[in-house]
């Protein structure tokens, strides 16, 4: 439950006393958990005994059937009680004696602190009270003068507590289900295609990059690749959340783990074992899931307090019942004291947070919203103002040249266009591929440039066969201090069109208007409706002309823009959000967003977009489509209302559990509860806290 503690191998966490949780999670079966192993030999091998010392206690209770005192002599069942008990406690209560010395060395109370303490003075008064009789004073016996013994009392709690701990052992495990799911989608082998064309099943850990592999029908895509041959529909609903096929041929994407329809392909695979993106998937929410939500501070600050705390309450249980209980007092005040340590254990209110962090996080991963960390997911559902980047993210980030206007009237168009193209080959800018790719559709053979220069945020020059080039936006022209006026009327109808326009400058001379749009993504209106509401205002950012901008924002229902902003001013507007007192997300997908990303309180990353955006962001939605935002929000909800329920839970348990056990029902009713029932509520607790946690597995996000 602490993700600072980390050790090579099983254990208990030094600081709750819980057993660790596995960095790793495998789909080994022949590795199961040594912990619940340990558990389920000592609660088994500790059955019998206690079941034997239960039904003698039970039948004493029951007047006219065969109790133990009618078979055998008092010294005689006293010694089969010391004989039948000692292994159930010592040994099948060693693991949770082990973790309270371990907690008291660390000066880190805990719930195995109040396990000991209950069970250890329950069997160790009783084994005094066998050996040493005559060390208790009268106060401490009964009415027949002999000193209660609590034997059974001890091994039935033992038991009972190695049935919660293997009970939340085997729950845990369910939580780690999403991440097994996903490795489970990665085939064990790929059909590999050799150079003379032969064909071999070979282990999935034998691909390397370049291999040519073939996808045949109904198979799991083996790797991250591109498609060189064939076509299909691939199902990638895996790691997308969408459940429409897509199809698929020479020159797309293909991703490991996602399902080949009917068609056969063939493939060349470009990312391997960690680096695909089924890998990254599974370390990311691995991670994600060992994270911890701030709202996990509060159960932190009262941990803290808390074991302590009981203990004063035993203790002052004790004294109340000594002073103001009926005889044998000092018995009753020790069976109070007892039920109160051990109704009292904070399991429940350490599993509540992490339990659900766990299970929700792993539900995103197969809607395609990947969570980085606990806290990116809690502050999600407070989130009130959306900025979001045009390009890649309202848009579908692949731009396209739609025209080429000629200003003097004479030049030919593919004349400005291969100058233009020439110029852009050697930028990496989307607007640069696509007047390039336009230039290629065009089969028009581009030309060397020299002294080429990139102008951030501007646009890029230099020199093509002796004619100095420019090419870019308006404040490029700026920058060359030319003067746009005679052409703005022209290059005003391009924008509102929804085009960007870029100024193609010749020997000092603005030769050119080349109009490129980037299409909106169909599924973006749906979104930015859905976002508002919600009570999410949207706020578009865009190095864009103004004109087109609100070209754009007017297709998709935006209100709000901030158009003809640099790279780095991205993060400021972010910033100035913040500053009017707004939960800030930012969605953006390329290099130039990530400082904003990084400065929102919860940064969301297009899996379409470049590595360094996905880093810097607390979220990542697979798709790249913003209907994964409203996905993100409805499971950030869930899983806030969960934990919220489960401390609810148990807080209301140990509000309630506390005085029953301390004995207020006992002046109205007559009714002490006893530490065996003590017991049973402690575990049901935190299993119940497990399966709530588990309910959101089930939770919609459409």
């Amino acid at each position: 439950m602490h993700p600072e503690v980390r050790q090579v191998g099983p254990g208990s966490c030094p600081i709750c006393g819980m057993a660790l949780e596995p960095a790793e999670v495998t789909l080994e079966d022949e590795e199961p958990d040594p912990e619940l192993v340990d558990m389920s030999r000592r609660l088994w091998v500790s059955f019998v005994p206690t079941l034997l010392l239960f039904v003698g206690a039970m039948s004493e209770m029951l007047p006219g059937a065969a109790s133990f005192s009618h078979v055998f002599s008092i010294r005689t069942r006293t010694w089969l009680e010391v004989v039948l008990a000692t292994p159930v406690v010592l040994w099948g209560g060693a693991p949770f004696f082990q973790r309270a010395w371990m907690s008291l060395k660390t000066r880190r109370l805990n719930m195995f602190t109040l396990i000991a303490l209950g069970t250890g003075a329950a069997y160790f008064s009783s084994a005094v009270a066998v050996f040493f009789p005559d060390a208790f004073p009268a106060s401490f016996r009964g009415h027949n003068g002999e000193v209660p013994l609590y034997f059974e009392a001890a091994a039935v709690i033992t038991l009972l507590v190695l049935l919660g701990q293997v009970l939340e052992l085997r729950a845990r495990r369910q939580t780690s289900g999403a991440i097994k799911g996903l490795l489970g989608l990665a085939p064990k082998t790929a059909r590999l295609v050799r150079a003379d064309g032969a064909e071999q099943d070979v282990p999935l850990e034998s691909v390397k990059i370049g291999d040519h592999l073939r996808i045949r029908p109904g198979e799991k895509v083996p790797v991250d690749g591109i498609v060189l041959g064939g076509r299909s529909s691939v199902d990638e609903s895996m790691v997308t959340g969408e459940s429409i096929p897509v199809e698929k041929g020479p020159g797309d994407t293909v991703t490991g783990g996602t399902v080949n329809g009917t068609g056969s392909v063939i493939m060349e695979a470009r990312r391997v074992g960690r680096d695909t993106l089924l890998s990254q998937i599974v370390a990311m929410v691995s991670e994600a899931q060992r994270s911890r939500a701030p709202i996990q501070r509060l159960a932190d600050v009262v941990s803290g307090y808390f074991v302590p705390g009981v203990v004063l309450v035993a203790f002052l249980t004790s004294a109340a019942w000594i002073v103001f209980g009926p005889e044998p007092r000092l018995a009753h005040a020790f069976v109070s004291a007892v039920a109160v340590l051990i109704i009292a254990c904070p399991c429940a209110l350490g599993l509540a947070t992490p339990m659900s962090i766990m299970v929700g996080v792993g539900r995103g991963a197969h809607a395609g919203v990947l969570v980085k960390n606990a806290e990116a997911l809690e502050t999600l559902e407070r989130v009130d103002t959306l900025v979001v980047d045009k390009t890649g993210t309202l848009t579908e980030g692949k731009p396209k040249l739609v025209q080429v206007v000629s200003l003097d009237g004479t030049t030919n168009e593919g004349t400005l266009l291969v100058l233009g193209a020439s110029l852009e080959r050697a930028s990496e800018h989307p607007l640069a591929a696509a007047i390039v790719s336009g230039a290629a559709e065009r089969k028009l053979a581009l030309l060397p440039v020299e002294r080429f220069e990139s102008v951030t945020g501007k646009g890029v020059r230099g020199t093509v066969q002796g004619v100095n080039v420019a090419l870019g936006n308006a404040r490029l022209l700026q920058t060359l201090e030319l003067d746009s006026t005679a052409v703005e009327s022209r290059a005003l109808a391009l924008r509102e069109d929804g085009q960007t326009v870029m100024y193609l400058v010749a020997d000092g001379k603005i030769v050119a208007l080349l109009g490129v749009a980037d299409p909106v993504k169909p599924t973006t209106a749906e979104a930015v409706r859905a976002l508002e509401l919600e009570g999410v205002s949207v706020v578009m950012l865009t190095g864009d002309n103004r004109k087109t901008a609100l070209a754009v924002a007017r297709k998709v229902g935006i209100k709000d823009i901030e158009a003809e902003v640099l790279p780095d001013q991205k993060a400021a507007v972010v910033r100035r959000e913040q500053e009017r007192g707004r939960v800030v997300a930012m969605a953006g997908d390329g290099i130039n967003d990530a400082p904003a990303l990084a400065q929102a309180h919860v940064g969301i990353a297009m899996g379409t977009g470049t590595d360094v955006a996905i880093a810097s962001a607390g979220v990542t939605l697979i798709k790249g489509d913003l209907r994964g935002i409203v996905r993100a929000r409805k499971l950030s909800r869930a899983t806030m209302r969960n934990i919220r329920q489960n401390l609810f839970f148990a807080f209301i348990y140990n509000a309630l559990g506390i005085p029953i056990a301390a004995g207020l029902l006992y002046p109205t009713f007559g009714v002490v509860l006893s530490p065996m029932l003590a017991s049973v509520a402690m575990s049901l607790s935190s299993v119940s806290v497990i399966a709530n946690a588990l309910r959101l597995q089930r939770v919609t996000l459409e």
